[in-house]
């Protein structure tokens, strides 16, 4: 953290005064380890919260005014609104995704007695893919809740994160993210049915290896890609499937059940795109298996086959992830790497060796700057604790 709470308290005050109830809290972005887009179809993903993410300072007013303030964008300045505003518009600019959770939370029966002043900081690269949105939006929910006394779950805080970010800010996510946002704890990822929402907290034992988090520095926002068109384009395959198989969720398809039913998808593209979330969900079972059992090695493995199902079957990545994902198998050390994230850009997580992650970064540095022209950055991540109070 390049800025500590005492210093985001200090600036909190600055502008906006330091009487009143004031407190600190913190919600983590995540790295999902496999399991990609399986989440909105009824699968398995296996995420871990991360040791960075999203700061929050809150006060309650005695108005229903709200003010906003980032040090990330601190160029924006003050942006000011009210509960009367809860509405998306583009000169909100970030605080849609604050002003979404709001609006939620007024949805489903917790009506906020006042407003209140914010201010954010955030540790996680923009554009990166580490769920930098969720993080914000379980942060805002957290607050909301304590600052405010509502009686609601971890848990429920992930849906109304997951909610308002489908249907205030347009961006058809599943709940992975929020999830891991919330429900994250150290040294463990979360082994998580999105269908049922069970889930189960597995070990990350890497005694002699590390988690390195590769951001390719290419953005793609992916409220206007091809993000919701993946989400279509599966829910029409599983329309056609359910025409001749019992199912609710592409999650509930072995690889061989889809290979017997496969041809029921009229449209090529939509057969891919089906294909890659019942393998890669497949994928996931098996991988969760191995990590048990200490087998790192196959589970480096299926991250590798994660990627390039990624790449081929639902064409999410791009030619600067795929590089990085090339070159990093060419390392001797590296168990597996694999693009992470919703794609189109963003980040690949690899699992390296102790004693390769110098040997890893050397060789993938300048060789991608070479053919890309963009500078990658690389972070050794530990897993920390889902979103908490800070003071």
């Amino acid at each position: 953290m390049a800025v500590s709470v005492q210093e985001l308290k200090d600036k909190f005050k600055e502008l906006f005064g330091g009487e009143g109830d004031i407190h600190a809290y913190f919600a983590p972005g995540r790295v999902n380890l496999i399991g990609e887009h399986t989440d909105y179809n009824g699968g398995h993903v296996f995420p871990c919260a991360l040791t960075i993410g999203t700061y929050g300072i809150i006060r309650p007013r005695a108005d229903r005014k709200l003010r906003f303030y980032s040090v990330n964008f601190s160029g924006l300045g003050i942006i000011e609104t009210s509960l009367d505003e809860l509405v998306p518009e583009e000169a909100a600019d970030w605080t849609n995704y604050p002003k979404g959770v709001m609006w939620t939370f007024e949805k489903r029966g917790y009506h906020l007695p006042t407003g209140a002043d914010i201010l954010i900081y955030g540790d996680i690269p923009a554009g990166s893919g580490l769920s930098s949105s969720a993080s914000l939006e379980v942060l805002t929910g957290l607050m909301l809740r304590d600052t405010f006394g509502f009686d609601i779950s971890m848990v429920d805080l992930a849906l109304i994160g997951q909610y308002s970010e489908n249907n205030f800010n347009g961006m058809n996510c599943g709940i992975m993210d929020q999830f891991a946002s919330a429900m994250g704890k150290k040294d463990c990822a979360i082994f998580l049915d999105t269908a049922t929402l069970e889930y189960e907290y597995a070990p990350i034992k890497l005694p002699d290896a590390k988690i390195v988090i590769t951001n390719s520095k290419v953005k793609h926002s992916l409220v206007s890609s091809a993000y919701n068109d993946r989400r279509r384009e599966c829910e029409t395959a599983l329309k056609e499937l359910q025409a001749v198989v019992d199912i609710k969720t592409l999650g509930d398809l072995t690889e061989e059940q889809f290979e017997a039913h496969k041809d029921a998808i009229q449209d090529p593209v939509c057969r891919k795109r089906a294909k890659h979330a019942v393998y890669e969900n497949q994928r996931t079972i098996r991988a969760v298996d191995a990590l048990k059992a200490n087998d790192i090695e196959t589970f480096g493995r299926l991250m590798n086959e994660t990627h390039i199902s990624l790449r081929d079957d639902f064409e999410v990545s791009c030619a600067e992830t795929d590089l990085l994902a090339e070159l990093a198998w060419q390392v001797p050390g590296v168990l597996g790497s694999r693009i992470t994230g919703g794609g189109f850009g963003g980040c690949t997580v690899s699992i390296v060796k102790n004693e390769s992650v110098d040997l890893f970064i050397q060789s993938l540095d300048r060789p991608y700057e070479e053919k890309t022209g963009h500078k990658a950055e690389f972070y050794v991540v530990d897993v920390g604790d889902g979103a908490h109070a800070l003071d």
